[in-house]
């Protein structure tokens, strides 16, 4: 299997970069060690806007103008789906609890959110108040995740402590959903997000963010 195409691999603005969203025209950033949210000028590598998140930011997506951002909070890290506000910050009000208080990252559609869930290797469609809806369980853990034309695509492993990671695509329309690992991560990758035209991922443990071709 061929590894993925690097195009830009560069220092993160904070250590420890776990979560991420495109949004528009800049890359949503989460800091598993800062707890804060980063808005990354993707030409420029600059931050603009930044906040607090209540915890741990372990996964995001945007839905329209705003963000969903999978928190760990508490001692015990228990998994909550927040509201962020560009510009304003986090809703106090929108606390949306992770299944089995289980998740790790987010996606959305345009109408529906998604969760993925790693050592149960679930990817979960939530309805109104986080309700369960349909569930595909997937060959590996999942340690990222983004939503692009009709399909999930995935980052994935069998073993969190080696360099073999897949990105995984998924293809939800058939009654049996198709499932393909397409090239090879050749390092330990944390989240996914998509510009229109590449990806994005977390080289987390070298505080690196690293863009790569679209496989074919």
């Amino acid at each position: 299997m061929k590894n993925i195409t690097e195009l830009r691999r560069l220092a993160s603005p904070a250590p420890k970069p776990q979560s991420l969203a495109w949004g528009g025209t800049v890359l949503w950033m989460g800091s598993r060690e800062t707890k804060q949210i980063y808005s990354i000028d993707p030409v420029k590598w600059t931050v603009g806007w930044q906040t607090a998140a209540p915890g741990i930011p372990w996964g995001m997506t945007a839905v329209g103008r705003e963000l969903r951002v999978l928190c760990g909070e508490t001692a015990n890290d228990n998994r909550i789906i927040r509201r962020c506000v560009p510009g304003q910050g986090f809703d106090k009000d929108f606390a949306l609890p992770c299944p089995d208080d289980c998740g790790s990252h987010l996606s959305f559609d345009g109408q529906s959110l998604y969760l993925t869930q790693w050592y149960p290797k679930k990817l979960l469609t939530l309805g109104a108040e986080g309700k369960v809806g349909r569930v595909i369980t997937i060959s590996h853990g999942i340690c990222g995740q983004v939503y692009v034309d009709g399909c999930f695509y995935l980052a994935t492993t069998d073993d969190e402590d080696s360099t073999d990671y897949w990105l995984t695509r998924v293809d939800p329309r058939p009654a049996a959903p198709k499932i393909d690992d397409l090239v090879r991560i050749p390092f330990a990758a944390r989240a996914l997000a998509f510009d229109g035209k590449n990806f994005w991922t977390n080289h987390r443990e070298q505080d690196q963010i690293v863009s790569f071709a679209r496989p074919d």
